[in-house]
């Protein structure tokens, strides 16, 4: 049986980044993964752009990543968004800052960080097994042994990293494989759920369809409880679909959405969607006044054009009970105060999301008290690791999930490479 320091199982980013790490501390390294290729993911993020970390201080980092974010202290300790930024620069993938703190190459091609990922762990004389899938990873008397393929062949570690990713984006190859792995070493496995994902919706004005395809740019999007307090609001850009809301700000609400349905156990939950965030409700009315006032005589349904989007105006005039036939100057005050209320709260029933597979990433996994937050050792079984989505841990989109992961790769492999020592 070949032997190896450590060996990771999982080709993507923390996989990767934990091969590095323990290669640079001295441990021998075997790398394997299920499919043809290294960092299928990590290829497609950032819309095939790589947003390979962010920028934010670190307090605003957790903070953006609500699953369990406060474990990632310790890792960022050891490997920060700081560091990703400097190791990705000294590979001579120059980095840009956009948005919101999101760090991509200047190059805006995914496969250049992939590239020169997979050339760091070749340079550093990691073995790479791909198109190799793991049977099982081996257990002695409380202790990691090693793994066994699929084709029988087995390699013996004193330490082992499972990093193999969650289920979603299951094409990429994260179907789930590392989660019977970590229960056979008597680790308890969290409920995944679909998180950073589209919301579902029933209402009647969805299912038409008159609103597909219309994004909304900076508006407020809202998850109330069924006693009517806000749980929580993001700002930002959303698009109606056939099926209910997606974009940024949607994506974000959906794992509250189910909080919201589990904590209460109702089916139906209420979203709203605030058009003008900078407005106070008075303002608003203000607003709405002022232009309706500069064409008086006209109907209102053609007044608002230029103020709402257009596509909009029927739907906001129809819930208000007002005729958009009806001129500015003739509009009864309550009529006006019920579509400036609209305005700031347009009411949005949902019901769910998309599934686990359409999700951009998983949430639920491997329980964290379970985990040293400062090795990313196995509490239960010595010698084991954990890394990335496999983990109970999840954030928003924008560069959040990819720090995580690779902070807590690079954690693990420095920690393995301690191993052997052992």
């Amino acid at each position: 049986m070949n032997s190896y320091d450590v060996i990771v199982i999982g080709g993507g980013s923390s996989g990767l980044m934990a091969s590095v790490a323990a290669a640079e501390h001295g441990a021998s390294v075997l790398l394997v993964d299920k499919g043809a290729k290294l960092g299928r993911k990590l290829g497609i993020s950032g819309g095939g752009r790589c947003n390979v970390t962010n920028i934010k201080e670190t307090q605003e980092l957790i903070a953006h990543i609500p699953g369990n974010g406060r474990f990632l202290y310790s890792s960022f300790d050891h490997f920060n968004n700081r560091d990703i930024i400097e190791f990705f620069e000294g590979l001579g993938i120059a980095l840009k800052e956009e948005d919101n703190g999101r760090m991509f190459p200047v190059t805006d091609k995914a496969a250049s960080v992939v590239s020169a990922l997979v050339g760091k762990v070749r340079s550093l004389g990691v073995q790479i097994l791909t198109d190799s899938p793991v049977r099982e990873v081996l257990y002695e008397e409380g202790a990691v042994r090693g793994v066994r393929l699929e084709s029988g062949q087995a390699f013996s570690a004193k330490a082992v990293i499972i990093a193999t990713g969650g289920k979603s984006v299951p094409q990429t190859g994260s179907t789930g494989d590392g989660y019977p792995w970590a229960a056979a070493a008597g680790h308890t496995i969290t409920e995944l759920f679909p998180t950073e994902v589209p919301i579902l919706s029933r209402e009647e004005w969805i299912k038409s369809g008159e609103l597909q395809g219309l994004s909304l740019r900076d508006v407020s999007l809202t998850v109330w409880n069924p006693k009517g307090k806000k749980v929580i609001s993001h700002r930002g850009d959303m698009i109606f679909t056939h099926f209910g809301l997606s974009g940024p700000i949607a994506l974000r609400c959906s794992q509250f959405l189910r909080q919201v349905q589990q904590k209460s156990g109702s089916d139906t939950v209420e979203m709203s969607i605030d058009l003008f965030p900078d407005l106070h409700p008075q303002e608003a009315e203000a607003l709405l006044q002022n232009k309706l006032d500069q064409e008086p005589k006209k109907a209102i349904r053609n007044s608002l054009k230029g103020l709402l989007p257009e596509r909009m105006i029927p739907l906001l005039l129809a819930k208000s009970g007002l005729d958009g036939e009806i001129t500015g100057h003739h509009l009864p005050k309550a009529g006006l105060g019920a579509l400036a209320a609209l305005l700031k709260r347009m009411p949005v029933q949902v019901h769910g999301t998309r599934s686990l597979a359409e999700a951009f990433v998983t949430g639920g996994g491997v329980t964290l008290k379970e985990v040293d937050p400062k090795t990313m050792e196995s509490k239960l079984t010595s010698g084991l690791y954990f890394c990335g989505e496999i983990l109970d841990i999840h954030g928003y989109t924008g560069g959040y999930n990819i720090t995580a992961a690779f902070s807590t790769g690079y954690t693990a492999g420095k920690h393995a490479a301690g191993q052997q020592g052992g």
